[in-house]
């Protein structure tokens, strides 16, 4: 896995790797041909339902496109800003501290 690559760039290599038509995984995901090339080509976001799909579609663990998909969405959220590595670090910070307030506190639902 090469976790620079876009997940659209990962998804059009295993998609070529396997030498599947668009067509054919557009329809297993139950979108157009053409939404799954913006995908690829990232003019759009992939979806979080798209994964289980996807990963049984090309026998690799869906935590590993999870993983391309979620730090996609964070990094082209700070790109443009000054301070990266420290939003990374107090983001991370963040994360333990909700996980473990969620913990204490029972389910918290973030949506």
């Amino acid at each position: 896995m090469n976790t620079k690559q876009s997940f659209g760039e990962y998804l059009r290599k295993l998609r070529e790797d396997q030498n599947l038509p668009i067509r054919k995984v557009a329809s297993k995901l139950d979108i157009d041909p053409s939404t799954l090339g913006k995908i690829e080509r990232g003019e759009r976001s992939a979806n979080k339902e798209m994964l289980p799909i996807l990963a049984e579609l090309f026998g690799i663990e869906e935590k590993t496109l999870g993983l391309i998909l979620f730090s996609d969405k964070v990094a082209y959220q700070i790109i443009e800003e000054e301070n990266t590595n420290e939003i990374l670090k107090v983001a991370e910070e963040k994360i333990k501290y909700l996980k473990n307030k969620n913990l204490k506190q029972g389910s918290l639902d973030l949506k």
